[in-house]
């Protein structure tokens, strides 16, 4: 039994959840602060959540194909994007990107503001504010907005597919892998996939689960015994 399918798939959702653990955040930041033009950039920011992974897929697939200005900048450094490792992390960025954005603006906009303004009449630089009070307050939502961004950038199938292909070793991870054991009818190897996938997926939720139980039972814990 070849591995590499699990391998390829920890080491894309560990790195496309970084990305979008950092873009996210600066991009709900951004949004939430916006006083004109935020809805045109938050159905932008969204879109990948609603369209098919094939046509977030075939969009990149132009965007950094050979024949994009993208690409041939690329191509004149004798390296190429398209069907690579580093376009199965590109296009789980795209699809898990969306998740994290969208929980954290969420967990942004219902902060209670009164404390952001308290800091400020305090003269609290906005940086401060936002690593010392915002990002502490929301760190919940944070929290599930990293788990929902793994789960689907490990699960990414659609968009993978298109930009990176399903090359052995190199870009076929557990959800492609799935599909070429499905199409050699080797239903064994597929079965061994979905359970690997299925499985990490639901260890990761219900940790998640047990840390949110636990951290807000500690939090009631010390509000009461701070006399909250």
């Amino acid at each position: 039994m070849d591995y590499s399918p699990l391998l390829i798939s920890v080491k894309t959702s560990c790195l496309a959840t970084v990305i979008a653990f950092f873009t996210g955040i600066y991009a709900a930041y951004i949004v939430v602060r916006l006083k004109h033009f935020q809805g045109i950039l938050d159905a932008i920011l969204t879109l990948p959540l609603v369209l098919p992974p094939t046509v977030v897929g075939f969009i990149l697939l132009i965007a950094f194909g050979k024949n994009s200005p993208i690409g041939q900048i690329m191509m004149s450094f004798g390296y190429s994007l398209v069907f690579s490792w580093e376009a199965t992390v590109l296009a789980a960025v795209v699809v898990a990107f969306p998740l994290m954005y969208r929980t954290t603006r969420g967990a942004f906009e219902q902060l209670d503001e009164n404390i952001i303004y308290a800091a400020k009449t305090l003269g609290v630089s906005d940086w401060k504010i936002f690593w010392h009070i915002i990002l502490p307050n929301t760190k919940h939502s944070l929290i599930a907005g990293v788990i929902l961004a793994f789960t689907r950038a490990l699960g990414e199938f659609g968009a993978t597919i298109m930009v990176a292909g399903n090359i052995p070793g190199i870009t076929q991870t557990i959800s492609t892998a799935i599909y070429s054991a499905v199409q050699a009818g080797d239903n064994n190897a597929a079965f061994f996939w979905v359970g690997i996938i299925v499985a990490i997926s639901f260890v990761v939720i219900v940790l998640m689960n047990l840390w949110l139980k636990n951290n807000g039972r500690y939090a009631m814990k010390s509000s009461a015994g701070n006399g909250v």
